[in-house]
Order: C-alpha cells, then structure tokens, then sequence
C-alpha cells in the first residue's frame, strides 16, 4: 500500500509544487457535482493537482479536474482502492453518499480528510449530528424524534404536533424530506424519507416545524491565521428560502440585528469545535425574533453559499480551496450585495440545451452559471442565476428574472443517454 501522503492532517503551507509532476499536492474529490466543481476550480487555480470522482461519468467536476474516475464511492473497497492509487495529499468529500466508516479506517492510517474524517461521519447522519448538536454542544434546535416504522412516526407526530417535517437520514438538496399537515400524510412522509433519502434506510427523522421568521446558512470557517493557530471565522450570514424542501433562492447579506448574528455565531463555532478540523461548514439555522436555533450543517461548501461567487472577494469555495492547501486567510471580504437564483428542469432528458442566455446575460450585474450536468429529471438544478445591485431587493429580483429566463429556452434533444 503506498505511504499516505501526508500523515499530520492539514498544516500551515509556504509552497506548492507543479500539478502532474513530483511534489504536487493532489486533492482527491469525492463528489463532482457543481459544488466539487467550484473547489476543483479554484484549488487548481492555487496551484493543486485535483482529481474528481463520482457515480457517473461527465460530471461537473470532472470536465474540469487533471483526472477523473467513476466509482461507487458507498463501496468501501473500491473507494480504498482508488485511493491508494492515487495517493492524495488531501480527500475532500463533498457528497454524502461515500462509505465514511471506510474514510473513518483510511484517516486512522494516515490518510487527510477534509475537514476530518469523524466530522463527515458525523454530519452525514442526521441523528449523529442533531444529537452532536443538541446534547453535546448544547445549542438549541426544535423538537425531534427518530423513528423506525409508519407507526413510530404516528406516535412522534402525536408527540411534536403537526406541521411536522419528515427527513431522511442521509439526505442533501432536500431528498427525502416532507412537510405533513395532516396525519393522513404521515405513511408517505414517513416512505419517503425511507426510500428517497441518498441511501434507503428505515430510520428517519420527525422534527418540529418551527415557525421562524428566516432561515439563513452561516459559513463558518476553520482556517489557519496570520499567526499559523486555528481559528474560526464567519462570512455574512446568507438568507435563503425553499418553496418546498429544496434550496431554491439565496441572498447575502441578510438583514439581521447585531446581538442576532452574534449568537448564530456562537451557535456555528460551538458546533464546529466539536466536529474539529479545517475547512468551511454551511451552519443552517432558523431565526424567530432574536432566537436562532440550529437546523443542521454540512462539513464542505454549501449550495446556498453559491451567491458568494457574486458577493465576496473570496468565495466559499475559494476559502475552502485556501484552507485545505493550509494558507492563511486574513480577511473574509463582502464586495457587494448580491442574489442567486437556481436554474431548474422542467422534464427528465439528456444534453440539454439552454435558450435566454443571451437576454439574461446583457442585464448589468448578472451573472449565468451552467453546471455542465449531462442528464436532467423534473426539478434538477441545472445552473444558477447570479446578481449583483446596489440592495438586495434589486439583486433577487434581477437573479429570479434571468434563472426564468434560461429555464424558459431549456429544451432536450434527446431522451436517452448518447451509446457508450
């Protein structure tokens, strides 16, 4: 088995090599959606050799990365195969569906996770984490139960009261997740975070649905300082809103009172101490008047931090890319208000093709990101609108106008994959 690369975990950095050559750095993606994408892109813009890996071929990633391969990252030998080929300096996942008890293994013999290997075990499962969060950092969340079958979830839905939220175990982007009004609804809430989660489990989560004024991502940031210790830092809170389950609209800044953002702050840092490591966190939290409760976190780059292309002199994945390579971040700098806006499909196909590009790129301050996605299904987010302005208010507006715009001109060729 070849020497892990580097056996001290993420340390200060002085100097790179060259990317294909001996002495690279190499980052190891595990994930290459538009999120690995982003990391991909700016870690090679520093200086890193990046290889991008995920469960289908063409991914976003990978049309950009040194290498690729296509692996099913749940299957433990195959990802500890792949990386003992490639010898990375660093492994950053930035999906949930990966084997962590494998990346649990790898990070005890000497192999890099980002942020830790412990952290990701952790966050990809919502009762770890809730539990992590509620009882360990002791910071406060609603009301949840777990449950194991339709009629546990009766009994928790009994218990929490209704509006109630039904969420998978292992989930992102909404997956497995229901609003119940009624109790007639709670067998399909309960089958749909069963069954449409990233991996099917029997266990799911009931929680609380709280009435709350706003929901907002805090990026948190664990990096090295000027001084070469690990610190804590913290972009603009971003506010976002989801129309059902998935993340549809984000602004930055969002409006929120001093003594507010500093608790969401203490919130952030106390559960992140406890997951450790280095590297952003997207920190989902609800706020009600001045209380802010914790949702959930993610350990990587989060999809509503994509308005920070557009916002910050860093963005997310920049201040990921930096911190991971070990280089210090003197400042996180807010360049402008801005919006996004998700760029959806109507329809399931392949090769899509996008009209509008060239009526919502000719407004000033916009900004359109296609991700290069080679299929689609109903609701896949295929790109985002990005919109700089003076207010926020004008932002969102000129973010929502453009992302309709493009999904008005999106059509499919093809309804079957091209031959192999």
């Amino acid at each position: 088995m070849p020497t892990p690369a580097r056996g001290r975990g993420i340390q200060p950095r002085k100097e790179l090599g060259t990317p294909l050559f001996p002495g690279a750095t190499r980052l190891l993606l595990l994930g290459s959606g538009e999120i690995g994408r982003e990391v991909a892109l700016e870690a090679m813009r520093m200086g890193a050799e990046v290889v991008a890996v995920d469960r289908y071929a063409n991914a976003p990633a990978m049309q950009v990365a040194h290498r690729h391969h296509v692996v099913s990252m749940t299957d433990g030998k195959a990802l500890r195969a792949l990386i003992e080929r490639e010898a990375p300096d660093v492994i950053v996942p930035e999906i949930e569906q990966i084997n962590t008890s494998e990346l649990l293994e790898l990070e005890r013999e000497g192999w890099t996770v980002v942020p830790r290997a412990e952290a990701t075990f952790a966050t990809m499962d919502r009762e770890r984490i809730r539990r992590l969060a509620a009882e360990k950092a002791s910071v406060p969340t609603s009301r949840y139960a777990f449950v194991d079958s339709a009629e546990e979830a009766h009994r928790a839905v009994k218990e929490l009261g209704l509006p109630a939220v039904f969420k998978a175990m292992m989930s992102s982007s909404g997956l497995g997740s229901t609003v119940v009004h009624r109790s007639e609804e709670v067998g399909e809430a309960y089958r749909r975070g069963r069954e449409e989660g990233r991996v099917v489990n029997p266990r799911v989560m009931v929680e609380e649905f709280l009435k709350f004024d706003l929901e907002i991502t805090l990026l948190t940031l664990r990096h090295y300082g000027n001084d070469g210790r690990v610190t804590t830092s913290f972009c603009p809170p971003i506010a976002h809103v989801r129309p059902g389950t998935h993340y549809h609209e984000s602004w930055q800044p969002a409006e929120l009172a001093p003594r507010v953002i500093s608790r969401a702050q203490d919130i952030a840092k106390a559960v992140t101490d406890q997951l450790g490591g280095i590297g952003i966190f997207g920190c989902e939290q609800f706020i009600r008047g001045n209380d802010v409760f914790f949702s959930e976190i993610s350990p990587r780059p989060h999809d509503t931090g994509l308005v920070t292309l557009a916002t910050q002199w860093q963005s997310e994945f920049a201040l990921h890319a930096r911190a991971i390579l070990g280089f210090p971040i003197p400042s996180i700098e807010l360049v402008s208000p801005g919006a996004a806006h998700v760029i959806l499909a109507p329809e399931e196909g392949w090769g899509p093709r996008f009209g509008g590009l060239w009526e919502a790129n000719r407004v000033p301050g916009v900004r359109v990101h296609l991700f290069g996605k080679p299929s689609a299904y109903p609701e896949r987010r295929m790109g985002i609108a990005l919109a700089q302005a003076p207010t926020v208010a004008e932002a969102r507006r000129k973010a929502e106008e453009a992302a309709h715009t493009v999904e008005g001109g999106l059509y499919f060729p093809s309804r079957s994959p091209p031959p192999a």
